[in-house]
């Protein structure tokens, strides 16, 4: 039995448009990359995320990140977001950023510049009333634009729970 010429055009011209569908969609788009971040963020942040807001404010000479909860009354998810709070802020004035590159990757744009520039930054840390916030000041303009690199991939990773 042989197949009609319509019917062979069909079969090979349906592959292709799928393949061309496939790539119009291109790879996997931020939704996927803010899943995959916010999978690692659970490994590494002990509070919710989901229950928690990050505020990356550039200035001048620097950086402020601030957590907050989002439920002013969770005073669990406040003590877990202090804690690592602190904890990070005492790693980065080690020059120690393996969290926020196990969370963003190794890769992550500004993360470089600030290990190797880590003793020229003054980091510290400090209670806010619905979380906590960690400071990073330096006189180093090249630092200052690491800083401002590395708040932009971190408000774009985390989507929703991040803002500017």
């Amino acid at each position: 039995m042989s197949v009609s010429r319509p019917a062979r055009r069909w079969r090979v011209a349906l592959p292709l448009a799928v393949l061309a569908v496939l790539a119009a969609c291109g790879p996997a788009g931020p939704t996927d990359r803010r899943t995959e971040v916010a999978e690692r963020g659970s490994r590494v942040m002990p509070f919710d995320l989901d229950a928690t807001t990050h505020r990356f404010e550039p200035d001048v000479d620097g950086l402020t990140q601030t957590v907050v909860i989002d439920d002013p009354g969770d005073t669990g998810q406040l003590a877990l977001v202090r804690e690592h709070l602190r904890d990070e802020a005492d790693r980065f004035t080690r020059g120690d950023f393996d969290d926020p590159a196990h969370i963003h990757g190794d890769a992550m744009p500004g993360l470089s510049d600030l290990r190797a520039g880590y003793s020229s930054i003054d980091v510290t840390y400090s209670d806010v009333s619905a979380g906590g916030r960690i400071t990073y000041r330096t006189t180093d303009a090249d630092l200052v634009a690491a800083l401002h690199t590395w708040a932009e991939a971190q408000t774009t990773d985390h989507g929703d729970h991040a803002e500017h």
